[in-house]
């Protein structure tokens, strides 16, 4: 098929590529001339594992190609509108500009029979309010609505070999149509056996922010268990275990720690309790208050468990950060706990440096007065206090004794509860961690 995809950010540079992959004829479209310069060059404007690969795979078959003229989707049976909805500035609410922005730039070349299919994460009936002025005017032109499902460093995979696809289709006749269309972009996928589910649009728009918010919840549930556990003398990695093994409840997500960041989890869950606000069901979501409240308390704890770990006072102590970004396999610091806490600590007295993988570029631009090192060893010299605050696999492998050499004191806080409290104890190591017990 002919596919154009609108927008060529983190999911539309990943879509794109992934659907000439599928062996469909795509091209994608942006008003960022330098991203799609880089892109054209198949250099990926961001760090994700195994795109840029499949950015000059794709590119060389000839069938993927990128611009910044809208004309150049005219003829594309299927748009794909992903473009990113960020939160308001000073509101919980999300910023639709972007979108609408978008469609209205789309109807310039779309015609009769294509079918424009949102994957943006956006608030409930939005799509319902794009249908009708795609109808209106683009007689014949079709909405669906086709959430994303990605999770960073994983993206490519998610994409390729989702564990679901659902399809927001129209309540008229239409919708026969948008469902043949979409199975035909996605047919290898459809062929595999994934599980489809097909529905109006709220619910497609739902499920998104559903999940995200279920996910949230969980994270912040054993986050809360840590608050306790550190009142009990309890330890919150064993609990984690024991409770993971019912199968109702699962051991994906009980990782108490630092708690989430990014680009969606902390605004879909705002979004969705302003849109709950605004449809007058807010008490069905007052909960996620809490859940938020509870995931930005983890920062404050850990700048308290940092001085607690300095003898009680963080003036002039040196401070090393491991990780920048809001998680591993990514450069992506949007609303990043790491450098949240790296931030406070620095305003507290502390001599701090940072270091991450992926994320340096990143946090000079947008955290300028941090100091920051290429390596851990570097960031760790004569350091007073080391934290893991993203659990990337070089921290995690690192040799507790080996590092301990390039320290002034062997103290380190497990920011993830991901590191061996054993073998870092028994290399004479003070170790400490959200929800556990000094070690």
């Amino acid at each position: 098929m002919r596919i154009s995809v609108i927008g060529c950010g983190y999911l539309g540079a990943v879509h794109a590529a992934s659907m000439a992959e599928l062996g469909h004829e795509v091209v994608g479209i942006d008003v960022d001339e330098p991203k799609i310069a880089s892109l054209r060059e198949a250099r990926a404007p961001f760090y994700e594992p195994g795109f840029e690969e499949l950015l000059q795979r794709t590119l060389a078959t000839g069938r993927l190609r990128f611009s910044t003229d809208m004309s150049d989707a005219s003829g594309a049976q299927v748009h794909f509108v992903c473009v990113g909805t960020p939160q308001k500035r000073g509101e919980n609410a999300a910023d639709l500009r972007y979108v609408e922005a978008a469609t209205e730039s789309l109807l310039q070349v779309l015609q009769a029979g294509e079918l424009v299919a949102g994957k943006s994460t956006v608030p409930v009936g939005t799509a319902a309010r794009l249908a009708e002025m795609v109808g209106e005017k683009v007689p014949g032109a079709i909405l669906a609505w086709n959430p994303e499902f990605l999770r960073e460093g994983f993206a490519v995979q998610d994409t390729l070999h989702p564990d679901r696809l659902v399809y927001g289709l129209p309540a008229s006749g239409a919708a026969e149509v948008a469902e043949r269309m979409l199975d035909e972009v996605y047919a290898p996928i459809v062929e595999r056996g994934t599980p489809k589910v097909t529905a109006d649009y709220a619910t497609a728009e739902m499920v998104k922010t559903a999940a995200n918010s279920f996910l949230a919840t969980k994270i912040s549930f054993i986050n809360a268990m840590a608050e306790l556990c550190e009142a009990t003398g309890a330890d919150v990695k064993l609990l984690a275990d024991a409770i993971g093994y019912d199968d109702r409840i699962g051991r994906k997500f009980l990782n108490a720690g630092l708690g989430f960041g990014g680009g969606c989890l902390p605004k879909d869950i705002r979004a969705f309790m302003a849109r709950a606000g605004e449809l007058g069901a807010d008490q069905a979501l007052t909960f996620l208050r809490e859940v938020d409240n509870i995931n930005m308390r983890r920062r404050i704890r850990m700048v308290e468990l940092t001085r607690e770990v300095c003898d009680g006072s963080l003036l002039g102590k040196r401070v090393a950060v491991l990780g920048a970004a809001f998680k591993p396999d990514s450069d992506d610091i949007r609303d990043s706990p790491a450098l949240n806490v790296a931030a406070q600590l620095q305003l507290q007295g502390a001599v701090v440096r940072v270091t991450d993988p992926a994320a340096i570029e990143n946090s000079r631009r947008q955290w300028p007065q941090l100091d920051y090192a290429d390596t851990a060893e570097e960031a760790a010299d004569r350091a007073d206090v080391v934290l893991v605050l993203t659990e990337w696999k070089q921290y995690l492998d690192l040799d507790p004794r080996a590092f301990g050499e390039v320290v002034a004191q062997k103290r380190v806080l497990d920011g993830r509860n991901a590191l061996s409290r054993t073998a870092w104890t028994e290399a004479g190591w003070t170790y400490r961690a959200l929800g556990r017990r000094a070690g």
